[in-house]
């Protein structure tokens, strides 16, 4: 029996084998995610800012060797089993967005240095006693730990709370010889789903002057950070101003979902400047409903914590979709509806923790399937 992975390898180089695709299936259009990569890569370029993707957006080795060929300086990964997937893989300057605190990845970070190397890698820390145990951990590494200082900035989902403890942090990094102070992280999750832009640009500049001015102080105080990191694909245009990072960890724009599409309008009917490139594929398997048609995509497909999905080929766009169960989804169909078999693709809500239930990428040109990429670190924490 082949693994899920491979079911569909034998429609790669047919002409229209994307409509015979074993369902459910992530599809990954090459062609939009190319153009997303380079415009993002030239938008950095252009305003002389870093680019560090998040990995958490595809958990892909194979996109994010694309994104640093592009352009990107390194990528970001939420957790250390996406880091530890990356530096296996070659991927050069590896940051981990989130503190280790516990023993067993405390361990995992020291062996993850020393295969990455001098600039290889760096981690956050938000609390001195965590700086404390990973200096101690590191006594027999070859070279420092590299460190950023991580800033709730006002999120508070990790980070120092204040820019007393930012400060005080950094000294104590400062003065542990097996650890070095490299920077500042300071990401704001909450403000990158602001839909009105108004609103969304006075957010983002606070914070910016809030960044800046902790930057300043530091400078001051003899502390030099010098890396600025965070913002999103939310914020991307409004953070590269370099009045305060030196550095963007957009991710979601390599695909984009639903709610980003709506967050990136500048005006209504204005589109993003990046396309959707992912979808997923369901079929029909039931036309019996007079009401509905029901797909083979549910809750184990999409991702549930934004909304749900949006008909992006193979239906009305205008027809709406309910979850419907762990494997299937009711369509309310505006206009004809599809036949018992058809192939109906959508937009997804989320779409990183969408990838996160998938095992592949089916990578399409046009209709035909060009390739299938594993998720490599899905699952991997």
């Amino acid at each position: 029996m082949l693994p899920d992975t491979q079911v569909n390898k034998p429609l790669i180089g047919i002409a229209g084998g994307r409509q015979s695709l074993d369902t459910p299936a992530l599809l990954l259009d090459l062609g939009a995610m190319t153009r997303n990569i380079e415009r993002m890569a030239a938008f950095a370029k252009a305003r002389g800012i870093g680019l560090r993707p998040h990995v958490k957006t595809h958990k892909s080795v194979e996109i994010a060797r694309r994104q640093v060929a592009a352009g990107a300086i390194g990528v970001s990964c939420v957790t250390l089993g996406e880091a530890e997937v990356m530096v296996k893989a070659g991927i050069p300057d590896v940051l981990i967005t989130s503190p280790a605190v516990t023993p067993s990845k405390i361990a995992r970070v020291v062996k993850l240095a020393r295969l990455a190397g001098p600039g290889g890698m760096m981690v956050v820390v938000d609390d001195p006693r965590n700086a404390a145990d990973l200096a101690a951990a590191t006594l027999g590494l070859p070279h420092p730990l590299e460190v950023l200082v991580d800033y709730g900035a006002g999120y508070n989902r990790t980070g120092a709370a204040s820019e007393a403890q930012v400060l005080e942090l950094a000294r104590c990094i400062a003065a542990e010889p097996r650890l070095k102070l490299r920077g500042l992280q300071a990401y704001a999750g909450n403000l990158q789903h602001i839909v009105d832009r108004q609103q969304r640009s006075a957010a983002a500049a606070s914070l910016r002057e809030t960044i800046a001015r902790i930057v300043a102080d530091a400078r001051r105080s003899g502390i030099h950070f010098e890396i600025v990191t965070g913002a999103g694909t939310g914020t991307h245009d409004l953070d590269a101003q370099r009045d305060a990072f030196t550095e963007l960890q957009a991710g979601s724009y390599v695909f984009m979902d639903a709610e980003y599409a709506q967050v990136l309008q500048d005006s209504p009917g204005q589109p993003s400047p990046f396309e959707v490139s992912l979808f997923v594929q369901t079929a029909v398997v039931s036309t019996n409903a007079a009401e509905w048609v029901t797909v083979d995509g549910g809750t184990k497909c999409f991702a549930t914590d934004c909304g749900v999905p949006l008909v992006a080929r193979g239906a009305d766009p205008a027809s709406r979709y309910a979850f419907f169960g762990d494997e299937h989804g009711k369509l309310f169909c505006a206009g004809q509806r599809p036949a018992l078999g058809g192939r109906v693709e959508f937009i997804t809500p989320h779409c990183d923790p969408t990838v996160n239930l998938h095992d592949a990428y089916h990578v399409v040109d046009g209709d035909t399937l060009v390739a299938i990429w594993p998720v490599d670190a899905r699952g991997r924490h």
